[in-house]
């Protein structure tokens, strides 16, 4: 009786181990590339407290977005540089993280709005980087 428990244990620890280890390799990759921050994702319409954590990352020409619990090596959300506007900045003192402020961003992507939380560092350089893009594109109304 108790062998088979002990083998039971075994492979539970085993399958732990099993999504465990590529889920650690996932976080650190996505946490050291160029260009990546903490943010949290809420859609527009959805409860207050359904905000959603994950890892952004600025390319050339895009913002794209990784859930932290998740296995899966793609983004959930792509949102190019050219249709993304930043509608508002509220740097309440009630949002406060490990990282020090948050700051949430009120954003437009092709007609659906979204709201991102990430730290005020980050912020500043979302809008420098939406900023940097063509000028034909640059939208923004803060």
């Amino acid at each position: 009786m108790s062998h088979g428990i002990f083998l039971v244990s075994g492979f539970l620890l085993l399958g732990l181990g099993c999504l465990l280890v590529p889920y650690a390799s996932r976080q650190r990759a996505l946490d050291r590339r160029v260009g990546s921050f903490a943010c949290r994702v809420q859609r527009d319409g959805q409860a207050p407290a359904a905000w959603t954590a994950g890892v952004a990352q600025y390319g050339v020409g895009r913002l794209v977005w990784y859930r932290d619990l998740s296995l899966s090596p793609r983004p959930v959300h792509t949102w190019k540089r050219s249709d993304l506007e930043l509608l508002e900045r509220d740097r309440r003192g009630l949002m406060t993280g490990s990282d020090g402020e948050l700051v949430r961003l009120r954003c437009r992507c092709q007609g659906i709005a979204f709201n991102l939380t990430v730290s005020r560092a980050a912020s500043a350089g979302l809008t420098s980087w939406i900023e940097a893009g063509p000028a034909s594109t640059y939208r923004h109304s803060v």
